[in-house]
């Protein structure tokens, strides 16, 4: 019973600092809304591991116009981590996540939205923040970036050459 009433606690602390940075995003230029003519917002269509072990993940990222990228190679754990967060379960925040949203607590910093472009073979992004000042990681791992971005319900940016090339080859 301890430990519910701690979590409610918790909650409501959660829901006060995201409430106080509402209006640090209003005034920010590093808006959600705002996108960057060379990308384009996408959800998240599907999530799975691939066979035979399942150690790595899959995933699709579709474009509100169609477009898709598949995006595969990176951590299982990172796959399953992505897929409990849209289904809305927290509770077992991983570490390195947790560590993140402990640093933006402390920072009062908010997550807005993440970019993954090509970078050489890879995939890599760039994740923004805004709170009392506005900060950009870049050069992180997509798999991650999507995993934050699904924990904290943000958009996701994907180059549209990416989505481009993936038409180009379904046809």
């Amino acid at each position: 019973m301890h430990k519910l009433n701690f979590k409610q606690e918790i909650t409501k602390v959660v829901s006060l600092i995201h409430n106080n940075f509402r209006s640090a995003k209003k005034a920010s230029k590093l808006r959600i809304e705002q996108v960057d003519e060379g990308y384009e917002v996408v959800k998240i269509a599907n999530i799975g591991l691939t066979p035979p072990l399942g150690l790595e993940g899959a995933i699709v990222l579709r474009g509100d116009y169609g477009g898709e990228f598949a995006m595969s190679a990176f951590s299982g754990e990172v796959a399953k981590h992505i897929a409990a967060f849209r289904s809305k379960n927290q509770e077992n925040l991983p570490t390195v996540y947790n560590m993140i949203e402990q640093i933006c607590e402390e920072s009062e910093l908010l997550l807005v939205k993440v970019k993954i472009y090509p970078s050489g073979g890879a995939l890599c992004s760039n994740l923004y923040f805004v709170g009392k000042k506005e900060v950009i990681l870049r050069n992180f791992r997509a798999s991650d970036a999507i995993a934050l971005a699904s924990f904290y319900n943000v958009p996701i940016l994907i180059r549209k050459t990416l989505l481009e090339q993936t038409a180009k080859q379904s046809k």
